[in-house]
């Protein structure tokens, strides 16, 4: 890809690669809409949920803009009682899990980003708001689960993203857990940018997901990237 896609969160103008520039100790992912392109798989599932139970769906823009945090969270306020949230859940695994693998697929430069950074000795973790089975299946059908060192998914902590938790475990992991100023935490949606920033990180925005600049913006994220291959760009000495 193209000279990088890295801004950093002032506006200024390109950063380019300088040699001597320190590499960061682990750069951490989001999943859905960050590494893994996703929403057409997300918006089938949601639609069908949605028509099962309800008859029909509301506008796809309701649900989108709760992407990043755990579906249960996200069919909840959609539900009508626990009791239809967690048949609607029920529906949307289902559904989802018949579909998913004809419709994953990495975004672009995903793998040689991925490659780059463990070349440069960078750690490599995945933090998602996914359970453990499904997250697995969708770096594996985007041929990205080995290039990783940890992943971190909703049902192994107790307070998923926006709570910095899930970010503290993948420190932890990675044996980071006192040098987060030396990690970057990469989401395209708010609830990541939050986490990271909660848990000491530094941030970068992904502008390819369903989320626009306006709304991360509020998150003020130490970079914004308009492509993977931006994350090369950047360093903890820039932000």
């Amino acid at each position: 890809m193209p000279c990088p896609g890295s801004v950093d969160s002032r506006g200024c103008s390109r950063v380019t690669t300088a040699p001597s520039s320190p590499a960061w100790k682990a750069v951490l992912f989001d999943l859905d809409g960050t590494l893994a392109d996703t929403i057409e798989l997300i918006l089938l599932s949601y639609r069908h949920t949605m028509r099962t139970h309800l008859g029909e769906a509301p506008p796809d823009e309701r649900f989108l803009a709760t992407i990043g945090i755990p579906l249960p969270r996200q069919l909840a306020d959609f539900a009508r009682d626990a009791a239809e949230a967690e048949r609607m859940r029920t529906t949307y695994v289902e559904y989802q899990r018949e579909i998913h693998d004809d419709l994953v697929q990495p975004f672009p430069g995903a793998a040689s980003a991925l490659a780059t950074l463990r070349e440069r000795g960078t750690s490599l973790a995945v933090v998602t708001s996914k359970r453990s089975g499904v997250a697995r299946r969708t770096l594996e059908c985007c041929e990205l689960w080995q290039s990783l060192d940890t992943v971190v998914c909703a049902d192994e902590v107790e307070r998923p993203k926006p709570d910095p938790e899930p970010v503290h475990l993948a420190l932890d992991r990675l044996g980071l857990a006192h040098e987060a100023n030396q990690v970057l935490f990469v989401g395209d949606s708010p609830f990541d940018l939050c986490a990271g920033r909660a848990a000491g990180t530094h941030t970068a925005a992904a502008l390819w997901g369903p989320f626009s600049r306006e709304v991360l913006a509020a998150e003020e994220p130490d970079f914004y990237l308009s492509d993977l291959e931006g994350v090369l760009h950047t360093s903890p000495s820039w932000s």
